[in-house]
């Protein structure tokens, strides 16, 4: 299928052929042993993503679904959920937790910027908290955490650490086994995250893994307030794809199962250093037109970035100009918008279709009447990749 337009928003993603010949092909039955064997090699293949041999639940859903997924099976009603936000996403997980009755405390970084891991120790000796989120990389600011400071902060206080991975699962590492700050114990315990970004697969399912230390948590608090949300009620189907509980999206995990064999097949290490090029080339090429990453580079994520207009330009006649020439940039959130867009680099992206949206873009700043040296901006995109990716 010939995609018509460059998706370069932060999600959905570019799906390539081999993704979507899957997602076109016959649907059969969610019993039917042929669907069962696919199910169950994507399950498989998920828990070698995040490199666990604990469980992981693949659902129908959104990411917002794999994020009340992974606060009401370990946080119960009354207990305290500390939230590190470093945007809108990040912010989410407060009116989320208070449906659930979960005391929430939110320490929130202005926009562009991150959280002070000393602010996070701070708080976490004022209380006991039962569980600390974590948003890897924030879809509305294209800021990225710091896991390496954060985990073993949190894993000190005796808390669980939950990662929301929505716009970083598949470009980042979220190794569930790797042990943080120089001490087994302190890993990873529930990571979140939704098929339409870096995964790159259409919208439509919540993917989350726990720990061994998660599930204990879940066993803990006996009755919850969920049923399709309750992991619970998946464990069987994870185990034992032929069994049913609620209907799967058969074509989706067809779609998913592809996705995967692609994303493993680079390597993760591989995958995250094409990221990593990726963004920096990006904000690179953009910031030789006058344009401005909201994200400082040092905390700037490898997927997606925010970036802020130059004076004089007009959002709505710039992405406009953009969607005329194929190429699809989503606006910014909360107060900067018509201030900023964002810019997806990330999945099944290649650094060919990030050098024509340079060029569009640059098109679309001299509709404006804005002088940019399009020859000049990529060459500051090929320099920042030219060591990692082939153009």
């Amino acid at each position: 299928m010939k995609n018509r337009e460059l998706l370069l928003v932060p999600g959905p993603t570019p799906v390539v052929d081999e993704i979507y010949d899957a997602l076109a092909s016959e649907t059969r039955g969610h019993t039917d042993p042929r669907f069962v064997a696919i199910f169950k090699n994507a399950i498989e293949q998920t828990k070698k993503l995040f490199n666990t041999k604990s469980e992981v639940y693949v659902v129908a859903g959104s990411g917002t679904l794999a994020m009340e997924m992974a606060i009401v099976n370990t946080v119960g009603k009354g207990e305290r959920l500390l939230v590190i936000s470093h945007g809108y996403f990040g912010d989410r997980f407060t009116p989320l937790a208070n449906a659930f009755g979960i005391e929430v405390e939110v320490l929130q970084s202005a926009w562009g910027e991150r959280v002070d891991p000393q602010l996070v120790a701070e708080t976490l000796k004022t209380n006991t908290f039962k569980a600390v989120t974590i948003t890897h990389a924030d879809t509305s600011t294209g800021v990225m955490s710091d896991l390496e400071a954060l985990v073993p902060i949190i894993k000190d206080a005796g808390a669980l650490v939950i990662v929301d991975g929505v716009v970083a699962t598949a470009a980042l590492e979220e190794d569930m086994s790797k042990a943080y700050g120089n001490n087994e114990a302190y890993k990873i315990d529930v990571v979140l995250t939704g098929s339409q970004k870096a995964i790159g697969i259409p919208p439509g399912l919540a993917i989350i893994a726990f720990s061994e230390q998660a599930l204990a948590a879940r066993e803990a608090l006996g009755q919850i307030p969920a049923y399709y949300a309750d992991i619970n009620c998946w464990r069987g189907v994870m185990d034992n794809p032929a069994t049913y509980f609620a209907t799967p999206p058969v074509n989706l995990i067809y779609a998913y199962d592809a996705a995967l064999k692609i994303v493993l097949a680079e390597g993760m290490e591989a995958r995250e250093a094409r990221h990593i090029a990726f963004g920096k080339a990006v904000r690179a090429a953009l910031r030789s037109y006058g344009m401005t990453p909201l994200a400082d580079e040092s905390v700037a994520a490898p997927t997606l970035s925010c970036i802020l207009y130059p004076e004089g330009v007009e959002d709505g006649a710039f992405r406009a100009s953009l969607a005329e020439r194929g190429i699809i940039v989503a606006g910014s959130l909360a107060h900067l918008a018509g201030k900023a867009f964002r810019i997806g680099h990330m999945g099944n992206t290649t650094a060919s279709m990030l050098e024509q949206a340079i060029v569009v873009i640059g098109e679309a700043l001299q509709e404006q009447n804005h002088t940019v040296n399009v020859d000049q901006a990529l060459q500051a995109f090929h320099e920042q990749i030219a060591q990692v990716v082939k153009a």
